[in-house]
């Protein structure tokens, strides 16, 4: 029987380069102390670097998975030295030449090739030995999932394949840009989820918004109802404000700030008291004032006259960014003020049209 010890090492079953080869093993893996009361799914997108979310869903459901010899769901809790059996898996050896170590904080991670051939990027903020900030580009989505094979934390896990833990704290949408926290210990997780949930975490955004936005309109506080319609691809969720008192409504704070104002926009400073799903996007277009890209809520023919800019600089995706964000250390509980600078074809747009100012500077890291 193969064994292996920790979560954070791949199965070495032999990688077929040719049908007629020998099809790879069973397979099992111990779970550590560092994985204990994850859920199986989770531990398994962690565990096996390389492998489909879908084909991992797969393999759950049809039984093929199993925790001590008995059959699990994809929400069973694993606990330390559990052994969990995997079926022959044929994992490819790109994903495999695809990893390498990570990088130093302030420079480019390569992300994995996307399947249209082009490279995306991602930069690291900070990193210490409980968590890191990346600066996710726009484009890229958090994680795999509804037709994407791999999303930024499957490419992470390639990239950096000795690491023992490394998991998502909280979501950006694939078209934001801007601050990501990825733990790299379930205590540091825990700790930073639950300054998420008690709203202890200052979330601030930039957002340019079509129109004159009125400097004296600083609080949107509008409940918020999830509701699905039919797309292209199956079923897409979209975002909705509600009348107060609605019972399928849920509570929703947005702070806002005129930061700057160019020809038929502006810019703001967006903080978010409760992080509901699409809750900056839908705000802001129910005020009347969509995000300019904003492909779900925005102004349509505006957006599509934006991006045919023939200067060259025109807005392709949605101007939302995750400039800032405060948290407390998971260890040390120093307050810390993590940013990103505006991306680049963010800001290249705005001095296309003549923004007056700069969008504000990021400093990155700062103890406050």
């Amino acid at each position: 029987m193969n064994q292996i010890i920790g979560a954070d090492v791949v199965p070495a079953w032999p990688e077929p380069s040719r049908a007629n080869e020998a099809c790879p093993a069973v397979a099992y893996l111990r779970v550590d102390e560092e994985s204990a009361g994850q859920r199986l799914d989770n531990f398994l997108l962690r565990a096996l670097k390389g492998v489909p979310k879908t084909h991992i869903y797969r393999i759950i459901r049809s039984g093929e998975v199993r925790i001590n010899s008995g059959r699990a769901l994809a929400k069973t809790r694993v606990e330390p030295g559990d052994s969990v059996r995997l079926p022959p898996i044929r994992q490819s050896e790109r994903a495999r030449r695809n990893a390498a170590p990570g990088a130093g904080p302030g420079a480019a991670v390569p992300g994995q090739a996307s399947r249209a051939g082009r490279d995306i990027d991602f930069a690291l903020l900070f990193e210490d030995d409980q968590f890191l900030a990346l600066d996710k580009p726009s484009g890229l989505a958090v994680h795999g999932g509804s037709g994407i094979s791999f999303g930024l934390i499957e490419r992470l896990r390639l990239l950096r394949p000795t690491a023992r833990y490394l998991e998502l704290v909280h979501r950006l949408d694939r078209e934001t840009s801007g601050v990501l926290l990825v733990a790299k210990k379930r205590s540091a997780l825990r700790s930073l989820q639950q300054q998420f949930r008690a709203r202890e975490t200052g979330k601030i955004y930039l957002a340019m918004v079509a129109g004159d936005w009125p400097a004296r309109k600083k609080l949107i506080e509008a409940p918020l109802q999830r509701y699905l319609i039919d797309g292209a691809s199956g079923e897409e969720r979209r975002v909705r404000v509600v009348p107060a008192g609605d019972p399928d409504g849920r509570t929703a704070v947005t702070l806002v700030k005129v930061v700057s104002k160019l020809t038929e926009c502006t810019l703001l400073q967006v903080t978010i008291k409760t992080g509901r799903t699409h809750q900056i996007r839908v705000h802001l277009a129910n005020a009347g004032h969509p995000i300019l890209g904003d492909a779900k809520y925005g102004d349509f023919e505006l957006n599509k006259r934006l991006a045919g800019n023939v200067s060259g600089a025109g807005l392709r995706r949605m101007f939302l960014h995750a400039w800032r964000m405060q948290i407390d250390h998971p260890t040390t509980q120093t307050r810390m003020l993590i940013e990103a600078p505006l991306a680049r074809d963010l800001q290249a747009w705005m001095d296309s049209h003549g923004a007056a100012t700069k969008s504000p500077a990021a400093r990155h890291v700062t103890a406050i």
